[in-house]
């Protein structure tokens, strides 16, 4: 693995991470289910025990994950082991026993509210990268919000912060504080913002990808007649491959198939190999509920970047058909 720095907080991750919200399982939240679909415990964490065996040594959260589930299951994988980095995230309120969410705040008091009860349930004394889940905070209480983690950071509990918003001003405000580790985005092959790209690479910031398989579409597995289970958030958005932005994103990924594979990679490790040619600092965190998603993902690190002709190539492609 290559290491990579997140922003000034000194903390060193491996190339890629893996986003833990699949394992989280279903939840309720504001009328309609959250979350993948069911996964299995006992695989999810053989999943995540694997990435570690592989070399991963990044793992990304979030509280209202599972309503607590997800931070549960890394906390049994890896419990009280500090050669691995956590981030997790705060923001939302919920019943954990019955998995629904019940509201938000990121009040101070409430962010040291989530940190205990994340410190709990991940089985650890610090949070190496908390960050701030609601992408729409007002910019005005952002100030609050950053004197509570520089706090939390000087008293030890926090290292380093981040706030999951692709807003470039909101990111803007937590680039310029002291502990400020990166800038989560949405970032794939067919969904990214250029100017946040440029800005973070103007300012130095690690971008940690989110949703870089695309919710799945980029691993090449669904067909026109794919369903969902109710209680996956795809079927709640009525995910529909026969017709519409997935039907589109279908055929736009069957136009860039062989250049993503040319090389002997799968679709996803093509997938992950354009993040790291997009950008340096950017680091892909793909989500898994199983040992063969873990060892698909991580294998992508030993082909690399994809290459600068592939990219023009899938560039130009895509041009072609928007």
């Amino acid at each position: 693995m290559n290491p990579h720095v997140l922003g000034g907080t000194g903390i060193v991750v491996s190339e890629i991470c893996l986003g833990c919200w699949g394992i989280g399982g279903p939840f309720w939240d504001r009328g309609g289910w959250m979350g993948y679909g069911n996964a299995d415990d006992a695989e999810c964490v053989r999943a995540l025990r694997c990435g570690l065996d592989m070399g991963v040594t990044f793992y990304d959260t979030a509280d209202v994950y599972g309503c607590g589930h997800s931070e549960r299951l890394i906390g049994e994988a890896f419990a009280r082991r500090h050669d691995i980095v956590l981030s997790t995230k705060f923001g939302f309120l919920f019943d954990e026993s019955e998995r629904k969410v019940t509201g938000t705040d990121a009040s101070p008091a409430a962010i040291r509210r989530s940190l205990e009860a994340s410190l709990r349930r991940l089985r650890r004394d610090v949070i190496d990268v908390y960050g701030l889940h609601l992408w729409d905070h007002p910019i005005e209480r952002a100030g609050e919000v950053l004197e509570t983690l520089d706090a939390l950071v000087e008293e030890g509990k926090v290292r380093g912060y981040v706030w999951l918003t692709d807003d470039i001003e909101r990111v803007r405000i937590f680039a310029r504080a002291r502990h400020c580790a990166g800038a989560p985005q949405l970032l794939n092959v067919m969904e990214h913002n250029p100017e946040l790209l440029a800005m973070c690479e103007e300012m130095g910031l690690a971008m940690l990808s989110r949703r870089p398989l695309g919710m799945g579409l980029l691993t090449g597995k669904f067909k026109p007649d794919t369903q969902f289970a109710e209680n996956d958030m795809r079927h709640r958005f009525g995910w529909n491959f026969r017709s519409g932005k997935q039907a589109r994103a279908l055929e736009k990924l069957e136009a860039i198939r062989a250049v993503l594979t040319q090389d002997g990679r799968t679709l996803a490790q093509g997938a992950l190999g354009w993040i790291w040619a997009r950008s340096p600092l950017a680091i892909p965190a793909p989500g898994f509920k199983n040992v063969q998603q873990v060892e698909e993902n991580v294998g992508a690190v030993r082909f690399g970047p994809l290459g600068p002709d592939q990219m023009c190539e899938i560039d130009s492609i895509l041009a072609s058909i928007a």
